[in-house]
């Protein structure tokens, strides 16, 4: 073969779909047994320096003559491992293409008032907006709850340790450099600040409060740090040797990256990474078990699943989703039904982000996508977990289920599931809701053991036929340990012609759609899936017995087959015994609401509230406004509904001209929502939050305001503004209406002076081209002339 082709060939191999390098490197994983001591010497023997334990038996090392990147392996090294007594097992690490999941879009100013001395608390909409639209961390800290004795890592390219709104809260235990192999996790600083993103999640955790400095971590007396891992080579062992870093002090693991969301990649952990996670749950925490918060993936534009990553996809991550500061679903977003709750981010250009610690001791209010979600999650989870510490990673997992609400997010897909609980592919559960999991905390019981059955569906190699679909019914009449579901999965594999034509649902046997693939367009692999676990949380709290429906549609020209299908249900054989009132959602006890004299006919009601300051302690009373909220007689709760489940007594669908709102019926929708309906059901949705009334979820549909604004004509369009604000906007509609007028008149002088212009021009040139053809009339006559008299003289002459 000529070298010129050799060439191509080996550029072809080193670059993957995603235009990342696919090399070996000069790291080795190495299993051997007999502890450290002996990986050492088996390291020294074979020229390799030993640099630490990954997890269990396997240790991770580099191998100094080696080149640091190769499209082919070592087999001389290889060799010489394996045949060593001493190694079990022996593999050469090779690069994968890990993502950050943050966005850069601009952002406009905020006009929020400041509480905290924070500069930036007043930018810090989503956790100081009030009226049940932020995340409700704010009663949380009245609780004297702040995450004080909670650690917290960022996995990420590293953390500004010395940041002057971190450096208080930074936990050397909770940061390693697993790219340099040594303690500082400190980054690498380069002229594009490629490595802010470690730094910008620290800070949303535990950025110092009442500092009169940048902003305000969630959980702000809670133990930071950082593992720098992404600004290197990332491979299965660099991942693991991450996800296992001192597991009995750190509780809560926060990763806001993943395989390419590029709408056609398929990857997830590798052996050691899932090593990793297993030991993490079954030995982290001294049993209880380290949590693991997951950002779920910045792909939707180019129509990506997150149930297509297997680290979101997974049983033992608890993987988060964003919504923009109106409770819309951002254009980033990846719908899946492994999703578990959301919290807020960024949206689109006119919308607000995420304002956090930034690189070179700075402050920034840009930081965006679900990379912003993941760490405000982690935040609220150290929040819990200081509530209650004895919470394992599945009492989390629940705890997160029964508190995180649906209201004021917007999403075509919400349905009710088999126990009543509001879920969407795009929200999970709803927004985190930092008091209401603080509150279920302090009471909680931890959750039976988790069992686990399988049950596979019989005859497969079943066509798929193109441009149709294939359903299989899967009838599961016994599940050894399983009565109430958690994690549900749905092993597959198959083969297609262009995997990205195909579409996938399971259906329980309580009617709770989940649809565990959607339609990629961009991905034309041939390789199918092979023993996918496609999971979902939908129909978490559900009974596994029952008919089970699977259905493949192939959008495809060609022809599929489904080569294995099976369903793994995790879960409980009892359910859990709380106290009737557990998800309830009651006040805490720090803040006490007493009651003003009002009218009963006003809009809404103000209360004084006494909070506990939880810095000095000390206690303040606030006059606070509260929306009022239409609370449904006993007849609405029960009259209204057509199906009421037995278990909890919730409502599960309410009858023609009903709206369905927070698990009862009502005829008519409380203040702050509107009714919506469509063929199947009809629900009160929340307006926008600057309406108090509204006929629809724009700013733009308001037909009435909150106290402190009024009604304005805004362009046209009807909006509600601040009373302080009113001036402005007159002034800006005033200058808006004189500028259309000028503009008007400069359109038509301009008009005027290209007319008048225009008819000079013809009367100049039809001037000129009636001179000029009266000359050649002339000069033709004459010469007609002169040709006649020519012709008479020859006449005469002749």
């Amino acid at each position: 073969m000529c070298p010129r082709k050799i060439f191509g060939l080996a550029i072809v191999a080193l670059v993957t779909l995603g235009g990342r390098v696919a090399a070996y490197t000069n790291q080795w994983a190495v299993h051997i047994e007999g502890g450290p001591e002996v990986a050492k010497q088996v390291a020294r023997e074979h020229g390799f320096q030993y640099l630490d334990k990954i997890v269990d038996d396997w240790y991770h090392m580099v191998h100094t003559s080696v080149v640091k990147r190769s499209a082919e392996p070592h087999f001389g090294v290889q060799g010489r491992l394996i045949e060593d007594r001493r190694v079990r097992r022996a593999e050469q690490q090779r690069v994968k293409s890990r993502t950050k999941r943050d966005l850069i879009i601009k952002r406009g100013p905020s006009n929020l008032r400041t509480v905290l001395n924070d500069e930036m608390w007043p930018q810090m909409w989503y956790l100081n907006r009030g009226k049940g639209l932020d995340m409700n961390v704010q009663e949380a800290w009245a609780e004297g709850i702040t995450g004080r004795g909670i650690v917290v890592t960022i996995l990420d390219d590293g953390l500004e340790k010395n940041h002057p709104d971190l450096y208080r809260n930074y936990d050397p235990q909770a940061s390693y450099d697993v790219n340099n192999h040594d303690e500082d996790p400190m980054p690498r600083y380069d002229v594009l600040d490629s490595n802010r993103h470690g730094t910008r999640c620290a800070g949303e955790v535990a950025a110092t409060a009442n500092n009169s400095m940048c902003a305000v971590g969630v959980a702000f007396g809670a133990g930071v740090g950082g593992v720098r891992m992404l600004d290197g080579d990332v491979t299965d062992a660099v991942e693991a040797r991450s996800l296992s870093l001192n597991p009995q002090h750190i509780d809560i693991y926060s990763a806001s990256w993943g395989p390419d969301d590029d709408g056609k990649t398929v990857d997830g952990p590798g052996e050691l990474a899932t090593r990793a996670f297993i030991e993490g749950i079954t030995k982290g925490r001294n049993g209880k078990g380290s949590i693991f918060v997951w950002a779920s993936g910045n792909g939707g534009r180019d129509h990506d699943n997150c149930n297509c990553d297997g680290y979101t996809n997974s049983i033992w991550t608890l993987s988060i989703s964003s919504a923009t500061e109106n409770g819309q679903v951002p254009w980033y977003s990846e719908a899946c039904s492994s999703t578990l709750a959301t919290t807020y981010s960024s949206g689109s250009s006119g919308e607000k982000q995420v304002v956090t610690t930034d690189l070179h001791h700075l402050c920034t209010s840009s930081h965006t996508g679900t990379s912003a979600s993941a760490p405000l999650a982690a935040g609220i989870c150290a929040l819990a977990l200081e509530a209650n510490k004895e919470l394992t990673w599945r009492d989390m997992q629940h705890i997160v289920v029964r508190t995180a609400k649906p209201a004021n997010l917007k999403a075509m897909d919400w349905v009710t599931n088999g126990v009543g609980r509001n879920v969407s592919h795009s929200f999970g559960y709803g927004l985190m809701d930092a008091a209401a999991m603080v509150r279920l905390a302090r009471r909680w019981r931890t959750v039976p053991e988790q069992h686990k059955c399988e049950v596979s569906a019989p005859h497969m190699g079943r066509p798929i036929p193109p441009k149709s679909q294939l359903t299989l019914e899967l009838h599961v009449k016994e599940c050894s340990g399983v009565n109430f579901l958690e994690h549900v999965q749905a092993k597959v594999s198959l083969m297609a012609s262009r995997r990205g034509d195909l579409q996938i649902q399971l259906t329980s046997p309580q009617g709770t759609k989940s649809t565990l693939l959607a339609k990629r367009p961009h991905d034309i692999s041939k390789a199918g899936f092979n023993q996918w676990p496609f999971m979902s949380v939908h129909t978490w709290g559900e009974r596994p017995h029952g008919t089970w429906k699977l259905e493949i549609h192939n959008e495809g020209r060609y022809q599929d087959t489904l080569e294995e299908f099976k369903l793994i249900f995790y879960g409980t054989e009892t359910s859990l015994e709380l106290d009737d009132d557990l998800d309830k959602d009651k006040p805490l006890s720090s803040v006490n609401h007493q009651d003003v004299s009002v009218d009963n006919s006003a809009i809404g009601a103000r209360h004084n509230v006494v909070m506990t300051d939880p810095w000095t302690g000390s206690q303040q009373v606030e006059c606070v406004s509260h929306q009022e909220v239409q609370r449904p007689t006993t007849e609405n709760q029960t009259s209204g509904c057509s199906s009421i489940d037995p278990g909890s007594g919730r409502c599960l669908e309410c009858k023609l001209n009903w709206y369905y709102n927070n698990g009862i019926c009502v005829y008519k929708c409380p203040t702050g929502t509107y009714g919506i309906s469509d063929e199947t059901k009809a629900v009160c949705s929340s307006c926008h939050y600057s309406c108090l009334t509204c006929s629809g979820s724009s700013n733009t549909e308001c037909t009435s305001c909150h106290e402190d604004a009024e009604l304005s004509m805004n362009l046209g369009e009807t909006v509600c503004i601040l009373r302080e604000l009113s001036w402005t906007m007159h002034s800006t509609l005033w200058f808006y209406q004189m500028t259309i007028l000028f503009s008007i008149n400069i359109v038509l002088i301009t008009l005027i002076i290209l007319y008048v212009a225009v008819k000079w021009y013809l009367r100049r040139r039809n001037s000129l081209m009636y001179g000029y053809s009266k000359v050649s009339y002339t000069n033709n006559g004459d010469a007609h002339k002169d040709k006649l008299q020519e012709n008479a003289s020859s006449s005469d002459s002749e």
